[in-house]
C-alpha cells in the first residue's frame, strides 16, 4: 500500500546476478531537493554498476510549500506538522526490493544527505536489525538521544564540513554537532575508547585543496558498530566532490556487514 501510493526510483546493476545476494543501497535526498536531484551531488549510480549493489533513491513527500523532506527527528524536518511516517515508508522500499531481487540481508545501507542524513540517523535508530550501516553527510541525531533506541549495533559514518552554514559543524541548540553525533552512536554501539585521529586524510572534495578531510574513529567497537567522522576542513554543506568520492564511502559500508 505504501509503495502504491509512494512509488520510489531504482537501478538495478548491469551485472546482477539473481543467484547471488546483493548489497542494497538507499540514498536520502535533502530538504528541497529529490532523490534525481541529490545523485547529482553524490554520484553513486555510476558505482551501482562498477560494484554491483542495487541502488534505491526514494523521494520524501512534499509539505505546504511545495518542499520534498524527510519526517526524520525532532530537529528535521516535518516543519508543517504532517506527521508522514517515513520510517514505515523506508522500511516498505526495503522489503519490496527484498521481495522482487535477491538482497543481501547483512549488506542493506542508507546514505543521506542533510535532512537524508538525520533520515539516515533515525532509519538507524529504529531498525537496527536491518540497517547494517549508514553514511550521514551533514545530517545528525535526535536532539533528544533518548529517542535513539536501536536493538542492534549499526555502522555509522559521520561526514561534514566545518564551513557548513546551512547544518553547522558545532550544532545549536535546534540540531547535535558532528561530534555530539557520533559520540550517540558509540554510546549506543558500546565503544570502549574515544574518539582519535587516525592518521588518514582523505581527498573527496574537489574544490579544496590537497587531502582536506580528517579521519577520525572511535576504539574499541565491534566490527559491525564501527564509528567514524570524517571531518572536511573548511568544507560546505554541498561539497563538490572528486571521483575518489562514493567509492570511498562504499569502501565504509561494504567493510562492516551484519554479522
Amino acid at each position: 500500500m505504501l509503495i502504491a501510493s509512494r512509488p520510489y526510483k531504482y537501478k538495478v546493476p548491469k551485472d546482477y546476478d539473481a543467484k547471488k545476494p546483493t548489497p542494497l543501497v538507499i540514498m536520502l535526498h535533502g530538504l528541497s531537493a529529490s532523490g534525481e536531484l541529490n545523485e547529482l551531488v553524490l554520484h553513486l549510480a555510476p558505482l551501482a554498476d562498477a560494484r554491483t549493489f542495487l541502488y534505491a533513491y526514494p523521494d520524501g513527500t512534499k509539505n505546504t510549500v511545495g518542499a520534498r523532506f524527510w519526517n526524520a527527528t525532532d530537529g528535521c524536518c516535518d516543519f508543517f506538522g504532517s506527521k508522514v511516517d517515513d520510517v514505515a515508508y523506508l522500511t516498505a522500499v526495503m522489503d519490496d526490493l527484498s521481495s522482487r531481487y535477491n538482497v543481501d540481508p547483512k549488506r542493506i545501507f542508507l546514505v543521506g544527505h542533510s535532512n537524508g542524513g538525520y533520515m539516515a540517523h533515525r532509519m538507524a535508530c529504529d531498525r537496527s536489525a536491518k540497517i547494517a550501516g549508514i553514511v550521514s553527510l551533514a545530517g545528525a541525531q535526535w536532539i533528544d538521544s533518548s529517542k535513539c533506541r536501536p536493538t542492534g549495533k549499526v555502522a555509522v559514518l559521520q561526514v561534514h564540513g566545518t564551513a557548513d552554514t546551512n547544518v553547522a559543524y558545532d550544532g545549536t541548540p535546534l540540531t547535535p554537532g558532528a561530534r555530539q553525533t557520533v559520540a550517540v552512536w558509540a554510546n549506543r554501539n558500546a565503544c570502549l575508547g574515544p574518539l582519535t585521529d587516525s592518521g588518514v586524510r582523505r581527498d573527496i572534495v574537489s574544490t579544496l585543496a590537497g587531502a582536506e578531510t580528517k579521519v577520525e574513529t572511535y576504539s574499541g567497537c565491534a566490527k559491525e558498530g564501527s564509528v567514524e567522522l570524517w571531518t572536511m576542513e573548511e568544507g560546505g554543506h554541498i561539497p563538490t566532490f572528486n571521483a575518489a568520492w562514493p567509492g570511498a564511502i562504499y569502501d565504509f559500508l561494504m567493510a562492516h556487514p551484519k554479522p
